[in-house]
C-alpha cells in the first residue's frame, strides 16, 4: 500500500450531517480554488440531500451550484452521491428518469457517481451504473454498512463481488451511522482485498467516536481512499476531521500528500460558518459530540440531524430518547433495512408515529406500505408476517425489480413544468419533487419579473413579455 487518498466531504455530507444541508453556494464559492490546490482525490459536493435542500430551503438551483463549482474546480474530481433507483428523491423512479439524470449530471461536470441502494438490493444499482459507464463517468458501487443479526462480513464481501462484476470502477463501504469498529474494519477490508481488485473507499461518521481509529486500521488493511471533512464541519454526526488524518499519516507509507498550509486556509474559511450555524441553532450540540448510543440505535448523521429538526418543529423534543429506542424495534419489524436515505426516513417516521400516537402502527405512512410491499426492493430478511398482514391488509408483495413496474415518467414531468421550463434540467427537478419544484419555479419567475421591472424607465407603460 502506498499513499491513502482523501475525499473531502464538507461541500456535501459535512454540512448535511451537521446543519441539515443548509450551506449555501455563496458560502462555498470563495474557497473553491484553494480547495482545488490541496491535492484531494475528490470533492464530494452534490447529491444526497443537496438537491432537495437547494430548492426547498435555499431558493437555489442545484444545477447552478454544480456548474458554479465545476467552473472553479479544474484539477480535482467532483463526486456526488446517488441513491440508485431513488436518484435524489425518496421513491423509485423509472429508468428513463435515471438515464436522463445521469446524462445531465455528467454533462454538467460530475466525474464520480457513488451509487448505493438503501436495501443493498444490487438490482437497484444496475440502471444508474450502466448510465454512468455509458457517459464515461466513474461508477462507484456502494454497500450500506449496518449491524444486525443477519449482516456479516461475508455478506458484504459477496456484495462487493457482485458490484465489481456489474462493471463498477471502484467499491465503497458506506458506514453512514459510524458503526464500524477499527478491528472489524481491518478484517473486512482485508477480506475484500482478497476477493475484488477495484479500489476500495471507506466512508464513515464520527458519531460513535470510532471514526478516526477506524480509518487508521483501514489504511493498514490496504484501503485506497477515505472520506473526511475539514475540521470546522467534522466530528459528531459528520466525518472524522481531515487535518488530523493527514498529520497522522504524514511521513509514513500512507502519507496522503495533502498540502497542510492550504488545508489550514480551507479550515479558516469554514470556521466562521460553523459559528454562524451554532448561533442560529441549526448546528445542535446534540449532533456535535460523541454518542456511543449510535452503536445501539444505528441512527446515521443526516437522519439524526433531521430528526432533531423535526422534533423541534413539533415541540416534541422530550420524546427524542423514546423515538431513538423505538427505531431498532421498527427496523427489526421491517426486515433489518440499513438506516440510510430513504429507509432511514421511512423507519424514523414510523418510529415517531408509534411513539406520538401511543400505539404501534396505528398510523402507517404510504412509504412504509411501499417498503413492505417490496416497491423499494428486497429486504435483507423477509418482513415479519404479522407486520405484512397488518400493513398490506391482504395485498400481495412483489418480487421483481421494482423499477420494472414503473412506466416512463419524463414526458409527463416535461408537460408539468412546461410553462416554467428554462433549462432541460428543470424536467428532472419536476420529476423528483413535483410540488416543491412548482413553488421553486414560481419564485424564480417572480425574481426575474422584479429584476426586469427595476430596469424599466418611468415612461415604460407595458411590461414586455
Amino acid at each position: 500500500m502506498t499513499k491513502v487518498k482523501i475525499t473531502e466531504t464538507v461541500l456535501r455530507d459535512g454540512h448535511q450531517s451537521l446543519i441539515a444541508t443548509r450551506m449555501t453556494t455563496e458560502e462555498m464559492v470563495p474557497i473553491l480554488e484553494t480547495m482545488d490546490e490541496v491535492g484531494y482525490h475528490a470533492l464530494e459536493m452534490w447529491g444526497g440531500a443537496t438537491y432537495d435542500s437547494c430548492i426547498r430551503y435555499l431558493d437555489e438551483d442545484p444545477w447552478d451550484r454544480l456548474r458554479e463549482i465545476r467552473k472553479r474546480i479544474k484539477k480535482t474530481k467532483l463526486q456526488m452521491l446517488l441513491r440508485g433507483q431513488n436518484l435524489l428523491g425518496y421513491k423509485h423512479y423509472a429508468d428513463d428518469v435515471v438515464n436522463e439524470f445521469v446524462d445531465r449530471a455528467i454533462a454538467n461536470g460530475i466525474d464520480i457517481i457513488r451509487i448505493f441502494d438503501a436495501l443493498n438490493d444490487t438490482r437497484n444499482l444496475e440502471a444508474a451504473v450502466s448510465a454512468t459507464k455509458r457517459n464515461g463517468g466513474h461508477a462507484q458501487g456502494c454497500v450500506s454498512y449496518t449491524i444486525s443479526p443477519v449482516h456479516t462480513n461475508e455478506m458484504f464481501v459477496k456484495l462487493g463481488k457482485e458490484i465489481e462484476e456489474m462493471g463498477c470502477d471502484s467499491f465503497c463501504i458506506k458506514d453512514m451511522a459510524g458503526l464500524l469498529d477499527p478491528y472489524n474494519t481491518y478484517k473486512l477490508v482485508k477480506d475484500l482485498k482478497k476477493e475484488i481488485s477495484i479500489p476500495i473507499e471507506l466512508h464513515t461518521h464520527a458519531t460513535s467516536g470510532l471514526g478516526s481509529l477506524t480509518y487508521m486500521k483501514a489504511a493498514e488493511a490496504g484501503v485506497d481512499i477515505i472520506d473526511t471533512a475539514i475540521s470546522p464541519f467534522s466530528g459528531g454526526t459528520s466525518q472524522p476531521p481531515t487535518e488530523p488524518m493527514v498529520a497522522a499519516f504524514k511521513g509514513t507509507k500512507y502519507d496522503t500528500g495533502l498540502d497542510m498550509d492550504k488545508l489550514n486556509l480551507v479550515a479558516e474559511h469554514f470556521r466562521p460558518f460553523r459559528e454562524k450555524y451554532i448561533e442560529s441553532g441549526l448546528m445542535d450540540p446534540k449532533l456535535m459530540g460523541v454518542d456511543i448510543n449510535t452503536l445501539m440505535y444505528q441512527v446515521p448523521g443526516g437522519m439524526l440531524s433531521n430528526l432533531v429538526s423535526q422534533l423541534k418543529e413539533a415541540n416534541s423534543m422530550e420524546k427524542f430518547e423514546d423515538v431513538l429506542k423505538e427505531i431498532p424495534k421498527v427496523r427489526e419489524d421491517l426486515g433489518y433495512p440499513p438506516l440510510v436515505t430513504p429507509t432511514s426516513q421511512i423507519v424514523g417516521t414510523q418510529a415517531v408515529l408509534n411513539v406520538v400516537m401511543g400505539e404501534r402502527y396505528k398510523m402507517v405512512p404510504n412509504e412504509v406500505r411501499q417498503l413492505v410491499k417490496g416497491m423499494y426492493g428486497k429486504t435483507t430478511v423477509p418482513i415479519k408476517k404479522e407486520i405484512v398482514d397488518k400493513i398490506l391488509e391482504g395485498e400481495e408483495q412483489i418480487t421483481c425489480r421494482p423499477a420494472d413496474l414503473i412506466k416512463p415518467e419524463l414526458e409527463q414531468a416535461r408537460k408539468d413544468c412546461a410553462v416554467y421550463m428554462q433549462q432541460e434540467e428543470d424536467v428532472l427537478t419536476q420529476a423528483f419533487f413535483p410540488k416543491v419544484a412548482q413553488n421553486f419555479f414560481k419564485k424564480r419567475v417572480e425574481r426575474m419579473y422584479k429584476l426586469d421591472l427595476d430596469l424599466l424607465n418611468e415612461e415604460d407603460s407595458v411590461y414586455p413579455v
